[in-house]
């Protein structure tokens, strides 16, 4: 695998595979029921991954590991959708907030501006799958308050744990470069 014409280390292949798990995770157990569906904590993990990983590794973690969630819950005709709606959040995320070498910083002006990019680009997803999965625009209308509150918490965990992270070095772990 390659990022910015360059093959990938052991470490950054690792990083996203575990937060591709902290993505699916966070998002089976952490469940907040809403119309057609639920709310979790696992947007909070795929901001971090996009921000700490930059693309492809925030796309990848976002969708597949959103993706998993939906397969191993039982949410069987959201998987699709998830998998192209999660993975279109997290490239978002990364090309709006990372540089070209891939790095960003948890309290800037590019990452809020990706946030918000991140959370219209799910929430206008979902509302079309919900529409076109369900027949009707009421009900992927339905999800909306509950995909910003769900986006809302995701934000909230973003900043406390990518604080306490990027203090820790962990981002520079997971690059290969501590």
């Amino acid at each position: 695998m390659e990022k910015n014409g360059k093959k990938m280390t052991a470490n950054e292949i690792c990083s996203i595979a575990l937060f591709m798990a902290l993505v699916c995770v966070s998002t089976l157990f952490f469940k907040i029921p809403i119309p057609l569906g639920y709310a979790h904590l696992g947007n909070g993990f795929i901001f971090l991954a996009a921000i700490f990983l930059g693309n492809p590794g925030g796309m990848l973690c976002a969708g597949i590991g959103s993706a998993l969630a939906d397969m191993l819950g039982g949410w069987y005709a959201w998987i699709l959708p998830t998998l192209v709606i999660k993975c279109l959040m997290g490239f978002f995320v990364s090309a709006i907030a990372c540089d070209k070498e891939g790095n960003a910083k948890i309290f800037c002006g590019k990452t809020y501006l990706a946030l918000a990019v991140g959370t219209v680009e799910m929430v206008l997803g979902y509302f079309i799958a919900g529409a076109l999965l369900e027949g009707n625009l009421a009900a992927g209308a339905a999800q909306i308050p509950g995909l910003l509150g769900e986006d809302i918490l995701g934000i909230i965990l973003f900043f406390v744990l990518g604080v306490a992270l990027e203090k820790a070095g962990v981002k520079r772990l997971m690059r290969g470069k501590a």
